[in-house]
């Protein structure tokens, strides 16, 4: 009886320590109120995607909702999704955080479709203001559309 009281003990340890919690960051994906700026295709095409709304979720603190629009020449799409952490490393001056993001555009036609990927946050960490400073956000994926016409790779970036 001792025994599979210290197992279960453990089990409950072990299962308690796999749910990291993780601070509410969901300001950090609102950039400051700037688009993210990049390129969709073969590079040469620019797109901005503003996110307007960011929420982290009450029952997985790894996820955030998150919704906005996006902007390719005159094409503008309105999208909601999730961003998820997949995996958080802290060093003593720099953090950076590493997880998937998928975007679902409005289906508005041919033209419409999600966005699908990872992402990289690196930041660094002031000590003496306690803020965080330097951060970098990237987001490389794909785009494909709903009907599955098209298909393009995508990177994009903070300012």
């Amino acid at each position: 009886m001792k025994k599979f009281l210290l197992f279960l003990l453990f089990i409950s340890n072990l299962v308690l320590a796999q749910q990291q919690q993780m601070p509410d960051i969901s300001s950090v994906w609102l950039n400051n109120s700037k688009p993210y700026v990049g390129t969709i295709g073969n590079g040469t095409q620019e797109i901005k995607l503003k996110i307007n709304i960011s929420e982290q979720n009450k029952k997985n603190n790894q996820e955030y909702f998150v919704s906005g629009y996006s902007v390719v020449d005159t094409n503008y799409s309105k999208f909601e999704g999730k961003i998820t952490v997949t995996k958080y490393k802290d060093f003593k001056k720099k953090g950076t955080v590493f997880g998937e993001y998928e975007l679902a555009e409005e289906n508005k036609g041919k033209h419409s479709g999600i966005f699908k990927g990872k992402f990289i946050y690196t930041f660094k960490w002031n000590r003496k203001t306690e803020k965080i400073e330097g951060q970098y956000i990237e987001f490389i994926g794909n785009w494909e559309s709903y009907d599955k016409t098209l298909d393009f790779k995508t990177r994009l970036k903070n300012q």
